[in-house]
């Protein structure tokens, strides 16, 4: 009796088993097909069918769409694009077994955003039929195929999304992405060339004693700024202590004179002395004048005035003074250095104005011209100036096989530092061109340089060909119509999207 009650729940475990297994197999039975099981309708011979865009992978791994009746009728859709440009290659199968190419008329029509319908034709080639157009880039369209075999006619349509994302325009000011329209521009295409800061040569200046001495200080060094008129060193001259004293005998001598002179007139006017001395007595006077002059004009050409000679019994010290307001940039002086009077001591720049020195390649020399208006920016910095084009090499280097070109550029502030790299800009020109965008509208996706055109609340890349650009704005020569909208400034947040949205390269 006990082995029986033990018995009872494993029976009724098995039966449930059992009823469970039945119930599962029949639902089988009755499911519906798959989706990709039904993928167009046959229609009567002359009539037209609608398919939906449910399709299995053919033989050669594009979309198959086949009309259910009998399944004696299929066509399989790729797009071949290895080493050429991508085109529509269609496959034709009866009853899963090839068809010639010619055997059926076929056309597509493709709607694609923000771009009229078009319309592809097919003519057979090889085992297949190939499209009469290029199938643009992204691969991202509704499809309508239409086909005409023996006397039917059957028709599919599928959709595939490629690049594409979705974002709603309250969510475009918050990520910093602005819409603009493509449309006709003025381009002035900029050369682009390599340079690099230097001195004015015309504002070097060499700085020698003019007088034989020794060095008692040096007052400024190396890479000091100073001004014009400011003392650089002290030389103590033996030659100035001579020409001082000469200036100093030469007014005492012309004190003497003009007393003598002044007595003799007063003599000869009041009929006491002979008209010979008082004429011996301003030939005195004129030649102690000229003699005046003559020290005078001695110490000027030094740099020293005649005025400032009474420096007590220092009549040696000379001090050697900047002619111009400056930068230093060589000294070869030395306190207790003999010095000839055409030594070169120190080297004075003026920066308040520098020379930007651009290299031009060969190619170019037609291009930049005496004249034209250049745009400076240096690499490492955010320093930048504009100038203009003062004077090009009429020669090319031998080693460089290059041209120089020479462009003045203001300093007053010290930006920019002779050694500096830079790269220079030059206006070539001015284009009128009938499609451009904003240059930092561009981008790259995978291979493709895109701009990403706004249709409704979709972006959608757009793959460019781009011509000349001056920086700003830049030609489309192919990929965005006039008139078409695009987005600008933070378009990484578009690209990011992209990624997330997966919407990879599928055919």
């Amino acid at each position: 009796m006990n082995n029986r009650k033990k018995l009872i729940p494993i029976i009724a475990v098995i039966a449930a088993g059992i009823v469970l297994g039945s119930l599962i197999l029949g639902w089988e039975r009755t499911s519906p097909p798959s989706p990709a099981s039904s993928t167009g309708n046959e229609a009567p011979a002359g009539a037209s069918t609608s398919g939906s865009s449910q399709h299995r992978e053919g033989p050669k791994g594009g979309r198959l769409f086949t009309a259910d009746k009998g399944n004696d009728f299929a066509v399989e859709v790729t797009i071949f694009e290895a080493g050429i440009a991508p085109r529509f290659r269609l496959y034709l199968y009866e009853k899963s077994k090839p068809l010639p190419p010619a055997a059926a008329k076929v056309t597509m029509t493709l709607s694609r955003l923000g771009a009229p319908a078009q319309v592809f034709r097919f003519t057979p080639e090889a085992d297949y039929l190939v499209s009469d157009q290029v199938v643009k880039e992204p691969h991202s369209f509704d499809a309508a195929i239409a086909v005409e075999w023996k006397g039917r006619t059957m028709q599919w349509e599928y959709n595939q999304v490629e690049a594409r994302v979705e974002m709603p325009d309250e969510m475009l000011k918050s990520i910093g992405v602005e819409i603009r329209t493509a449309a006709p521009a003025v381009i002035k295409p900029a050369l682009v060339l390599p340079g690099e800061i230097i001195f004015n040569e015309h504002t070097i200046v060499q700085v020698v004693p003019r007088l034989p001495g020794i060095v008692t200080a040096v007052e400024r060094h190396h890479g000091q700024q100073v001004k014009k008129g400011e003392i650089l060193a002290v030389i103590e001259s033996q030659m100035l202590a001579d020409l001082r004293s000469q200036h100093r005998v030469a007014k005492k001598r012309l004190a003497l004179a003009q007393t003598t002179y002044e007595r003799e007139r007063r003599l000869w006017e009041e009929k006491i002395s002979a008209k010979q001395d008082y004429l011996i007595a301003q030939e005195l006077l004129n030649e102690a004048e000229i003699a005046v002059d003559l020290a005078s004009v001695k110490l000027r050409a030094l740099g020293v005035q005649p005025e400032s000679t009474s420096v007590g019994n220092d009549i040696a010290r000379y001090e050697v003074r900047a002619p111009i307001s400056g930068l230093i940039i060589d000294k070869t002086v030395a306190t207790g250095q003999t010095l000839k009077e055409d030594d070169h001591i120190f080297v004075i720049a003026d920066v308040s104005t520098v020379w930007t020195a651009i290299t031009v390649y060969p190619k170019d020399l037609d291009v930049v011209r005496i004249g034209q208006q250049a745009t400076v920016r240096a690499t490492a910095s955010d320093v930048e100036g504009t100038g203009v084009v003062t004077y090009i090499t009429t020669l090319i280097g031998g080693q460089t096989r290059t041209a120089t070109a020479r462009i003045v550029l203001e300093n007053a502030d010290g930006r920019w530092r002779p050694g500096m790299f830079v790269r220079a800009e030059i206006v070539a020109g001015e284009i009128e061109v009938p499609v451009a965008i904003a240059r930092d509208a561009v981008q790259t996706l995978g291979n493709w340089t895109v701009v990403f055109g706004r249709y409704g609340e979709y972006f959608e890349a757009r793959p460019l060909k781009l011509g000349q650009s001056d920086g700003y704005m830049i030609e489309v020569l192919d990929g965005l119509r006039a008139g078409e909208h695009y987005a600008t400034g933070n378009t990484f947040a578009i690209k990011a999207e992209l990624g997330k949205a997966g919407a990879a390269h599928v055919h």
